[in-house]
């Protein structure tokens, strides 16, 4: 029990992605933190397969992009393609190519591409990065049990499974990453709300050293077999002929051994090969949402507060940036720069962004393999040529979305958040899954890359930065700076010399929030409530 910490700024329950996301951004932010986490993660099944743009941006910005890249299994030149087939031995149907913009090339809208990973080499990653950071410390086989509210901070009760004892840590915040079955959730008394139990599915991890030699459809990521006796799909997850195996639409009561499901993939494929079942894991996709996020001084991230199917693979998308929003909020009020009323801004903005995400999901489950098959579909016979021609028309119209969707990746804006300020842009901003770049008070700051080669990103400082975009008078950049000063906001101000961003942003000046979020933007500097209002220290808006 010496070992164990009394005391830290933060307590985070889960060592998942989000987690380690927030761990890592308050780390990184010189606020120190404590994950505690009941076991070491472990086993061959991933939780999830895709890493986002997005999320490869926060990585950018934390300095472990590249060491990311660097695990891919295949690499990052590896083809993201989707293939839709009959079997994996069988008809091609459609292809996506470059699916969920992991095209390792450089874009102009983002500054780091999509990468395909399981899940477990990514938390290496991250696992590796926190602990390198002062202040971050994770202690494993440690079993929430709850929480007391205290006067400026909570008092968490864990259990220690190493020396079967009690034992409590003190905290200023408490915040739950600890996943669907969260009990931090239930400790705060917030309820899931929405739709449980939309399809059974299995996940199945399997050896396979020849089927990669066997199929005749390339290398991609994903292969969705369309035929009536095991609609699913399948890929390759990492090295060592690893393979997944996911039948979609399952009969619970009817799921296989490991033994009958090595038949099960010889069958669905129509390959006969040699495999060797590793694990098998029901799963059941869902559409649930808290009814809050936060309690006084304790937050819900992550799958503790959303849950969707995975489809469009926004699962860590999301936890991920739940963690960045209340991590850069709590360092702020932690370092006494940011208002209280800063935090109330996290639920507002985190809950709109996932609805979008929870509807973009289940929109994509709408129409899985099972809702595509056709009579004759793998008949070689001109029935089975027209059967397979409207399948791929409806897999043309019905799955695009699920694999180029830019618009839920950094397309979502934050609107009437308490700590934006909206210039009357926001009213004209709609959901999409495609992406236009958009200056409007809330959203991402529109990227482009820079003369130098360098991205616009990488000159944003870690607190706010004020963005010259076009000619402005020196009067008003010192201005600027002697506002942020009286204040107490980090400001870095940046103004490169590229006529293009004065039409990306629509203003000369443009306050970016520590998140890369526009806060403000406008033809002068703005007032100090303005500036009171962006940190938390004014509960009501004046632009």
């Amino acid at each position: 029990m010496s070992d164990l910490p009394s005391a830290t700024k933060v307590a985070i329950i889960g060592s998942g992605p989000a987690g380690l996301a927030l761990a890592i951004e308050l780390g990184y932010r010189g606020v120190p933190c404590v994950i505690l986490e009941r076991s070491v993660r472990a086993g061959y099944a991933p939780r999830a397969k895709t890493t986002h743009s997005r999320t490869r941006e926060h990585m950018r910005r934390w300095g472990i992009a590249d060491k990311l890249a660097a695990a891919s299994p295949f690499g990052v030149e590896y083809p993201s393609h989707v293939n839709f087939v009959t079997r994996l031995g069988g008809h091609l149907l459609h292809r996506f190519e470059h699916a969920l913009d992991c095209k390792a090339e450089r874009n102009e809208e983002f500054s780091e591409h999509g990468q395909w990973i399981p899940q477990y080499k990514l938390e290496k990653v991250l696992i590796d990065h926190a602990l390198s950071l002062p202040g971050v410390e994770i202690c494993y086989g440690q079993t929430f049990t709850g929480y007391t509210a205290l006067d400026g901070g909570v008092s968490v009760q864990l259990y220690d499974s190493a020396t079967s004892r009690d034992w409590e840590l003190s905290a200023e915040y408490l915040v739950g990453a600890d996943g669907a079955g969260s009990a931090v959730r239930d400790a705060i008394g917030a309820k899931m709300e929405g739709t449980y139990g939309l399809s059974r599915n299995l996940n199945v991890i399997f050896r396979a050293p020849e089927l990669a030699a066997k199929h005749p459809h390339g290398d991609g990521i994903m292969y969705w077999q369309i035929n009536p006796d095991f609609p699913s799909l399948i890929g390759p997850m990492d090295t060592g002929d690893l393979w997944y195996f996911m039948p979609t639409g399952i009969d619970a009561a009817n799921a296989p051994s490991l033994e009958a499901a090595a038949d099960m993939i010889r069958a669905a494929t129509g390959i006969d090969t040699e495999i060797e079942v590793l694990s098998s894991d029901e799963w059941v996709a869902s559409k649930l949402l808290a009814d809050r996020f936060r309690t006084d001084r304790t937050f819900l991230i992550g799958d503790a507060g959303h849950l969707h199917p995975p489809f469009g693979g926004f699962g860590m998308l999301l936890g991920i940036g739940d963690a960045v929003d209340i991590g850069w909020k709590l360092a702020a009020v932690l370092q006494g720069w940011g208002g209280t009323a800063l935090l109330d801004s996290f639920e507002v903005e985190r809950r709109q962004t996932a609805q979008f995400v929870l509807d973009a999901a289940e929109a994509n489950h709408t129409i899985l393999a099972n809702q595509l098959i056709l009579p004759h579909i793998e008949e070689d016979t001109p029935e089975g040529v027209a059967a397979r021609q409207e399948a791929a028309a409806m897999v043309r119209k019905h799955k695009h979305g699920e694999f180029y969707a830019r618009g839920v990746v950094l397309g979502y804006c934050y609107c009437n958040s308490p700590a934006i300020i909206d210039d009357g842009t926001q009213k004209d901003w709609k959901r999409s899954i495609d992406y236009t770049p958009s200056a409007t008070p809330g959203c991402i700051a529109p990227h482009c890359w820079l003369a130098d080669d360098s991205s616009l990103y990488d000159h944003f400082g870690q607190g706010f930065t004020l963005l010259i975009t076009d000619k402005v008078d020196a009067q008003e950049i010192a201005k600027a700076r002697k506002t942020a000063e009286d204040v107490g906001m980090p400001l870095t101000v940046f103004a490169p010399k590229d006529g293009r961003l004065a039409k990306l942003y629509g203003a000369p000046l443009v306050l970016i929030r520590p998140d890369q979020h526009v806060a403000w933007r406008g033809e002068v500097v703005p007032t100090v409530e303005v500036f009171e209002q962006l940190i938390g220290r004014r509960s009501s808006l004046k632009a």
